[in-house]
């Protein structure tokens, strides 16, 4: 990565870690919003300011809730 390209999410930092997605990325695609959460992401770097990714913002949650997510963050107790 030159100095001016942004870095990205799925992005390699280092060469350690070109071997394929980490375990944050493999989450993220399994959701199957891994482009819907790339846009919000790009588009926060860019602006600095969530409320200028709105319409990001509701892309990413009307795919979450497409994909039936919504039960992957249903609050569960941790201590089980």
């Amino acid at each position: 990565m030159d100095s001016h390209q942004k870095p990205t999410a799925t992005q390699p930092v280092d060469s350690d870690e070109a071997d394929g997605p980490d375990e944050w990325d493999k989450r993220i695609i399994e959701t199957g919003c891994a482009a819907e959460n790339q846009r919000l992401i790009d588009c926060h770097y860019e602006k600095k300011d969530w409320r200028k990714c709105l319409t990001e913002m509701q892309a990413f949650r009307e795919c979450w809730k497409k994909h039936g997510n919504d039960r992957r963050t249903d609050t569960k107790d941790a201590s089980t």
